[in-house]
């Protein structure tokens, strides 16, 4: 039976409630969704869709690193977006932070995201 481990670290927001940053089993991460939340003050980033997911995808590099991994080690993403309109630019911003093999990914659109926000990305590493 593998061991849960818990994964934290002061470089990406803290938890807004109860759950971890990441959990790693063996090999596998896990982790939890990433609003964009500036680490240092815990507020939303200015900005639109584009600020809004470079801040996502560097809060998902500071929690990969602190388990010992990296987006090169990302298998699946799912891209949280309250407007699929926002697809495009949520894309192309994927696209600088990863190159091949892409990671498998699903993209949905929902009601609403924590603290109002326009996206939110959870990933499962390998490493």
């Amino acid at each position: 039976m593998s061991t849960l481990e818990p994964i934290q670290t002061a470089a990406a927001p803290a938890a807004i409630g109860p759950y971890s940053q990441a959990i790693k089993s063996g090999q596998m991460v896990f982790l939890s969704g990433q609003i964009p939340l500036v680490p240092e003050t815990m507020e939303v980033v200015a900005g639109g869709i584009e600020a809004q997911t470079h801040q996502v995808f560097k809060n998902l590099i500071a929690v990969c690193a602190a388990a010992g991994g990296s987006l090169a080690h990302a298998a699946k993403l799912t891209i949280y977006l309250t407007d699929l309109n926002d697809f495009a630019a949520v894309n192309a911003i994927m696209a600088e932070y990863f190159s091949e093999p892409y990671p498998a990914r699903a993209t949905i659109q929902v009601s609403a995201l924590p603290r109002g926000v326009n996206v939110e990305i959870d990933a499962v590493l390998c490493i």
